[in-house]
Order: C-alpha cells, then sequence, then structure tokens
C-alpha cells in the first residue's frame, strides 16, 4: 500500500471535505484540478447523455476519467457509486438502470445536500444518496449488480478496504468500473504524507501496479484497463504528476460467478 504511516488521515479527511464543500458550493474557484461539463466531455463523456441530467450536477464534476461504457450498465440493475460527489455519474447510472436504482455514497454534508436536491427537481426517484464512507458503505452484502467510482479511491488511506467493501456489496459476477489515479513511482513520503496533496488527488496515488494488485486482492478478475486524457492545472500538483507518472486510468474487474 502507498505509505501512510506519517500522515494525519483525520486532517486528510477535513482538508478533502473542505475542498469538496467548495467544489459542490463554488465549483467555478480555482482548484488543483479541472471542473465542470467541458471537462466531462473531454474525458469522453457523451454530450447527449449530459443533456439528460441536472446541469448542476455537471458544474460540480470533478471525475477524472469515462468508464461508464466499460460499466455497461443494465435497466434492472443496481449501482454502487463510491464517492458520488454532486451525482453526475449516479444519475447517469440512475437513467441508465430505469427499472433499478443507484446508490451515491459521500462524507461531504455539501455534495449530499446537493445531490439531493438535484435528484428532487429532476425527478429521478430511482438515484438515491447515502451519508458513508467509500471503505464502509452503507449497503446490504451481495445488493449490488456493478459498483463505480471516479477520481475518488486514491484519496482513501486504506485502499484495500475500498477494494474489499466493493467485493462485499457485489452480487456474484458483479462488476467494477472505476476511474482512477495512479503513479508509474511509488511517491516519497514527502508526497504521501502530504495531506493537501492527497486532498489534490496526487499524494494518495498508488503505483499502479500495487493499484491493479490490490483489486485482485480484492477477489476480482481485472478485464480492461484504459489511459485517460487528464492534465492538473495547479503548478504544485503538475511538478508532482510529471516527476512521478501520475496519470488517470479507467477500469473494468469483475468478481467470479
Amino acid at each position: 500500500m502507498t505509505t501512510t504511516e506519517a500522515l494525519d488521515t483525520a486532517d486528510l479527511t477535513r482538508r478533502v471535505k473542505d475542498m469538496y464543500e467548495e467544489v459542490a458550493l463554488h465549483p467555478g474557484h480555482e482548484f488543483h484540478f479541472e471542473t465542470g461539463r467541458p471537462l466531462a466531455e473531454h474525458l469522453g463523456y457523451p454530450p447527449d447523455d449530459l443533456d439528460r441530467i441536472p446541469a448542476a450536477a455537471i458544474d460540480s464534476f470533478a471525475g477524472v476519467g469515462y468508464f461508464l461504457d466499460l460499466a455497461a450498465v443494465e435497466p434492472a440493475d443496481v449501482v454502487l457509486d463510491l464517492g458520488s460527489g454532486s451525482g453526475t455519474d449516479a444519475f447517469l447510472a440512475a437513467l441508465a438502470a430505469a427499472e433499478g436504482r443507484a446508490i451515491g455514497v459521500d462524507m461531504t454534508a455539501e455534495q449530499l445536500a446537493k445531490s439531493r436536491r438535484l435528484a428532487g427537481e429532476a425527478g429521478i426517484g430511482n438515484a438515491e444518496f447515502r451519508e458513508g464512507r467509500i471503505e464502509r458503505p452503507p449497503v446490504e452484502a451481495g445488493s449490488v449488480d456493478c459498483v463505480i467510482s471516479n477520481g475518488v479511491i486514491n484519496l482513501s488511506p486504506d485502499k484495500d478496504a475500498v477494494f474489499a467493501a466493493a467485493a462485499t456489496a457485489l452480487r456474484p459476477g458483479g462488476r467494477l468500473a472505476i476511474a482512477d489515479i495512479v503513479s508509474a513511482k511509488p511517491l516519497p513520503e514527502g508526497v504521501t504524507c502530504d495531506a493537501s496533496l492527497w486532498a489534490a488527488c496526487i499524494g494518495g496515488a498508488m503505483q499502479r501496479g500495487r493499484y491493479l494488485e490490490a483489486i485482485e486482492r480484492a477477489g476480482f478478475g481485472i478485464e480492461r484497463v484504459r489511459e485517460n486524457d487528464y492534465r492538473f492545472i495547479s503548478d504544485r500538483a503538475g511538478n508532482a504528476t510529471e516527476k512521478y507518472g501520475v496519470t488517470s486510468i479507467s477500469l473494468l474487474a469483475r468478481l467470479p460467478e
């Protein structure tokens, strides 16, 4: 796992909540990363799909890749979105799962309030948003067909717990379709112990091979991995990405039947 011995996890949680509170309330502010509809379209989200969900959710979109084509959500699926933010991916999953539902889990009160309000205003009744941590999502074991997540698992100091929780939530044969930040080289402690860089989606980036191994340890078979055209925009984040090969991938993995 990524080194976390000197990482102040309480400080990390506070910084992550503060940053994504700002993303929810003031999406036009400057962050280490891009946000909004231009980012979503750049990453590959079909414009026609985006037109079907609340624009205010997309304004606060801060994902790192597109993966819903890999998820291949079926009409009767139950989809769990780990770190659902203001709801972009959960809303799209809910529309695809018209006879099922999408359950978003997030720990930031402002993101939850926004996604719940938007779901009500748009009449997307099969999108539900629950408060919780991605290491312990509040869903029943074996109740989910597909787990999705976008640029959030890197924020967790215990990625093994996240993948284990995803496997527990899924039915046999269930799918894991995610986009996340990984690195080409293991990050040094000066980066991994910096809570501000974790909150910016840099410091928690696990080396790519170890990340994939963590998914496999949870019982998944990895079926596809692809690179995303994603970039950080602050100088500090950009320097770290260049030095350690920090990049974004989307992937599909599946549990055995």
